[in-house]
């Protein structure tokens, strides 16, 4: 960095870093603004439809002096540390609009009504579609949506068990084919657009799923039943099986023995409910929304819930490639400082990701990255008659499909930075080290 910018090394030095979280903050809310001038600028990049959800990452330590790092439900499969809460909202495209921090406890039903706000607030009234999952806006907050009188519409998943409510209004209602493998069915209810879609190819997925799950809880328990081991052994060996089959656990009824009393085959039996398995196969495939778009066509409806894939593909990339995770920052601003710059980094590969889609749409951002890699920066260091040092700063010579790479996404490397002159009394005693030969 120190030869790019031609400045001293300790441009990039370790303390000088952090005094740069502790700055960078306070411009969170002004950086996102310009990052969407900018997409609109680059790639007429529409902010119409708006993906929301939440995500957590945890800590490494005990973080006494993070008021905001608590214990929750924890998506990184880490419930024995401390954790903060990430919203995030996203555009269809992948562009990050926003994001808050909140507390690691934060319930995802209490931060929709804060975000509607501050979205309003830094961006200005517009017409916009929030497209979220079932667990996140309360009853509440959609009848604000509702009754608000602005252009606030939503698109969210819904509990399964609303279909029950109006089951003999859905079967006099025909299917309508929006895709190959994907039908509709529509009904208004007081305000409310109601989509009943049916996928074959999620229908698929779910049996499959259950199924490889039941399948390893009935080879549990039948190994149970030929060991027979002890009860206080056996129950514990029980719940571990339904930890791991989660909902499939609730499809077999299992008989065990009393207190006291020896654990047989006649004692300890299972049965499994095939009459309940064939009645969540039918509703397997299914699911439902509901909108208070009741204009809109079903297609244009569905296609929207599914592109909350991208927010999920955000996600992934920021917690696997970007490292969000773990949080080693003791101190509240740090931490939150540390996510920023990973959401900026995040911000560069998705303008990538939409630069490459224009100019070599074969080509993924992981990819070029990766291409990418093989361009370093070297030193050679040359010692003179004289007792002194011949620097030559060098970046390496791209190979040939680097290079048709650079030329495709409009990327020129800088020029080769001058030779440098060390001073003799670099020689004394001191070597430049093996890694800069």
């Amino acid at each position: 960095m120190d030869e790019l910018l031609e400045t001293d090394f300790a441009v990039a030095e370790k303390d000088r870093l952090y005094r740069c979280l502790d700055r960078v903050l306070a411009h969170q809310q002004e950086l996102f603004v310009w990052l969407k001038q900018k997409w609109a600028e680059l790639f007429n990049a529409d902010f119409e439809v708006l993906l929301y959800d939440l995500t957590s990452t945890y800590f490494e330590g005990e973080m006494e002096q993070n008021p905001k790092a608590r214990r929750g439900y924890s998506r990184d499969g880490r419930p024995d540390c401390l954790q903060l809460v990430i919203a995030v909202v996203v555009t269809p495209d992948g562009f990050p609009l926003a994001y808050e921090v909140l507390k690691g406890n934060t319930s995802d039903r209490t931060t929709l009504r804060e975000f509607l706000q501050r979205i309003e607030t830094t961006y200005g009234r517009a017409r916009r579609v929030w497209v979220m999952d079932r667990g996140i806006p309360t009853e509440a907050v959609l009848q604000e949506m509702r009754e608000s009188g602005r252009q606030t519409f939503y698109l969210v998943g819904t509990p399964k068990a609303r279909i029950k409510q109006h089951e003999k209004k859905w079967l006099d209602l025909p299917w309508q084919k929006v895709r190959d493998s994907v039908e509709v069915k529509l009904y208004q209810h007081e305000g409310e657009l109601y989509v009943l879609a049916k996928s074959q190819g999620r229908q698929a997925k779910e049996m499959a799923m259950r199924r490889k799950r039941l399948a390893r809880l009935l080879r549990k328990l039948r190994a149970m039943r030929k060991s027979l081991p002890h009860r206080d052994q056996l129950l514990l060996r029980i719940g571990a099986a339904k930890k791991d089959a989660g909902r499939a656990f609730g499809l077999v009824k299992i008989h065990l023995p009393l207190p006291g009393q020896a654990v047989t085959r006649q004692s300890f039996s299972f049965q499994l409910n095939k009459t309940k398995l064939k009645t969540l196969e039918q509703r397997d495939g299914h699911y439902l929304l509901r909108s208070n778009l009741t204009g809109e066509d079903p297609t244009v409806l569905w296609t929207l819930y599914v592109q909350l894939t991208q927010i999920e593909s955000a996600f992934r990339c920021l917690k696997s490639e970007l490292e969000i995770r773990p949080l080693y920052h003791q101190l509240e601003h740090r931490a939150e400082a540390h996510i920023l710059i990973a959401f900026l980094a995040y911000c560069l590969q998705v303008t990538l990701k939409n630069r490459l889609m224009i100019h070599a749409p074969g080509l993924t951002a992981a990819a070029v990255l990766e291409k990418l890699a093989t361009i370093q920066m070297v030193e050679v260091w040359i010692p003179t008659v004289d007792g002194r040092w011949l620097v030559l700063p060098r970046h390496t010579q791209p190979e040939k499909d680097v290079q048709a790479l650079l030329d495709q996404i409009q990327i020129t490397l800088p020029s080769q930075p001058p030779p440098r002159i060390k001073a003799a009394a670099l020689s004394q005693g001191a070597i430049p080290p093996p890694s800069l030969w």
